[in-house]
């Protein structure tokens, strides 16, 4: 195959839409690659609700008895933002997906005892029902970083609320979070980060997009 038709072909595919979703721990720079993302590839970017939830600082002072409300207010403001999403024309990525507030978080809260068994099965319910109308993005990009790069991640962007996180409660997410993406049955890109910096470095972050490109274009060859 000649180079022109390489490029050509690759022009090709990068004109279609693509639903492209960023998993990863709190602190594993989800948002901050969303962003870098977006500009590189020219598509919509769509954030996780962080600053405007009226239960995320309660919750981080009082998790049992918060836990049920946030874990709601994430699935359901998620699934609208979703759906809203997929409505539109052109290509997207998306700040976390629905999938990581079943499999992750909620599921932590569950087997912490912080939820109980009555809300976690209704929550469960909940959510299959959710997802059945909903399609899983093209790609899952999921960025593996160690309880040390995520601490400091959440040190570096210094949100009050977040202050108060254990480095046990990081752990037992990232257990859970290998667990999911082992079992995730779609395509998907796993990404160590704990050596790349690639918000301050234009070669990680060109290693990044090469990797993404490879698996989303097709140029393994």
């Amino acid at each position: 195959m000649s180079d022109q038709k390489e490029q050509k072909d690759l022009q090709d595919l990068k004109g279609e839409d693509k639903f492209v979703a960023i998993a990863g721990n709190i602190g594993a720079g989800k948002s901050s690659l969303t962003g870098l993302l977006a500009k590189h590839f020219n598509w919509e970017a769509f954030y996780e609700s962080v600053d405007d939830n009226p239960y995320l600082a309660d919750f981080y002072d009082d998790m049992r008895r918060w836990s049920f409300n946030l874990q709601i207010y994430f699935l359901s403001s998620r699934f609208r933002h979703q759906k809203n999403m997929l409505e539109k024309e052109g290509s997207i990525i998306q700040d976390r997906t629905i999938y990581e507030d079943v499999e992750i978080f909620a599921k932590n809260l569950h087997e912490m005892g912080l939820m109980s068994d009555r809300d976690f099965s209704n929550y469960e319910a909940l959510f299959e029902e959710m997802t059945q109308y909903l399609q899983p993005p093209d790609l899952l990009i999921y960025l593996r970083a160690q309880v040390p790069t995520l601490v400091k991640q959440i040190q570096q962007r210094g949100r009050d609320y977040e202050n108060t996180i254990r480095i046990e409660y990081l752990e037992r997410l990232n257990r859970l979070y290998e667990d999911w993406i082992g079992r995730y049955k779609h395509d998907k890109l796993i990404i160590d980060t704990d050596d790349l910096d690639f918000v301050n470095n234009q070669e990680d972050l060109g290693r990044v997009i090469e990797l993404i490109e490879q698996r989303m274009f097709g140029l393994f060859n």
